[in-house]
């Protein structure tokens, strides 16, 4: 098994977890050599604590040992970074979302195929036992055919907890491009790819406050929608309803259901690789809990960088592709024109169902 060489660019908050595993249970097929930040700061506390080496952003790129970017920087520096790694002739696997724009999308995944290198995007999640075991559900036809889908993240948005949440409210946050590709990659990697979008969008406060420390009592300008509720219509037949928002303190209502023509399975938390699954079948008349059938349950962020590097090595298809991540990035942007229009939004990309995994696949 090859171990390839990776840099990571953006020491920020979600940098621990994805430094964590692929120096640790991720170590057989990567190997973390060095990273970068804008603050140099930071990459110097991360690049000690984890025992690789502070460089800056053109070292890591001009570097011909490293094969792997690993892009963790904010959403608006997502393309101008994963572009770079691209046109050096290097694989990126980025946080979500792809890019901002739907042309910037398109744009990286037209180079990365020019230079022959592969985009992988976040959520990886959906290479957990959770959504593993859900998707061998679907696929045994323990719920029939599938009709239709419901999926609900509802929070108060991350000012409260988030030492730098001013992101969350400009361009590429929101909880659509914030948390939609959780739930979104959730539902095509059991559904498959959309056709169609409608739906309705605002900004319900123009101010956030925030509330945790450093920037405490810091205001921050809504730029974008912070509740969103849309409906697609998937290529399959199944009708899914999707709320995303920032402006709801509490909430019971599930993750992600999805109905079928036998029975409901109970999906859990897109943003987590585990938890629990339940199946409601007509052959019992009652929900059962599942055991989870795959391994990861545990928070594996890096996964989807480990299923690259095994799949460029196989020259199979990754799980959290390109055409994936920008099917779901045309999706979401798809919700804000339908609302911005008043119409139904035909979409113009499409994806392959994703590839699922064999449970013995990482043992």
């Amino acid at each position: 098994m090859k171990r390839f060489k990776v840099g990571v660019v953006g020491c920020g908050n979600i940098s621990d977890i994805y430094f964590k595993n692929m120096t640790g249970p991720l170590a057989k097929q990567l190997d973390v050599v060095c990273c970068a930040d804008l603050d140099p700061a930071r990459s110097k506390a991360k690049a000690e604590a984890y025992k690789v080496k502070a460089v800056t952003v053109a070292e890591m790129m001009a570097d011909p040992a490293i094969e792997i970017i690993v892009n963790l920087t904010i959403p608006k520096a997502h393309f101008e970074v994963a572009l770079q790694a691209v046109n050096a002739g290097k694989h990126v696997y980025s946080e979500k979302p792809l890019t901002l724009a739907r042309e910037q999308g398109k744009q990286l995944l037209a180079a990365a195929k020019a230079k022959n290198v592969r985009v992988a995007n976040a959520p990886d999640t959906i290479l957990g036992a959770g959504h593993q075991t859900c998707r061998k559900l679907i696929d045994s036809g323990a719920i029939g055919d599938p009709v239709a889908a419901t999926a609900f993240m509802q929070c108060r948005g991350h000012e409260t907890w988030h030492p730098d949440p001013e992101f969350y409210y400009q361009p590429g946050g929101g909880p659509m491009f914030d948390m939609g590709p959780y739930y979104i990659s959730a539902l095509v990697n059991m559904l498959g790819p959309v056709r169609r979008v409608t739906g309705s969008a605002r900004a319900s406060f123009p101010t956030r406050t925030i509330t945790s420390e450093k920037k405490k009592g810091t205001i921050v300008q809504v730029e974008v929608p912070t509740h969103v509720a849309g409906v697609m219509d998937f290529v399959n037949g199944a009708v899914a309803t999707i709320i995303t928002s920032f402006d709801v303190y509490a909430s019971t209502l599930p993750p992600i259901q999805v109905y079928g023509s036998k029975g409901t399975l109970q999906v859990p938390d897109p943003n987590c690789f585990g938890g629990e699954v339940k199946l409601f079948s007509t052959e019992k008349w009652e929900w059962l809990n599942i055991p989870l059938s795959h391994p990861f349950p545990e928070n594996t962020r890096g996964l989807g960088v480990a299923d690259m590097a095994a799949a460029i090595e196989s020259g199979k298809q990754h799980t959290a592709n390109g055409e994936l991540a920008y099917h779901v990035l045309d999706i979401m942007h798809a919700f804000h024109d339908a609302s911005a229009t008043g119409k139904h939004v035909i979409l113009e990309s499409t994806c392959a169902l994703p590839p699922a995994q064999p449970a013995h696949r990482w043992s």
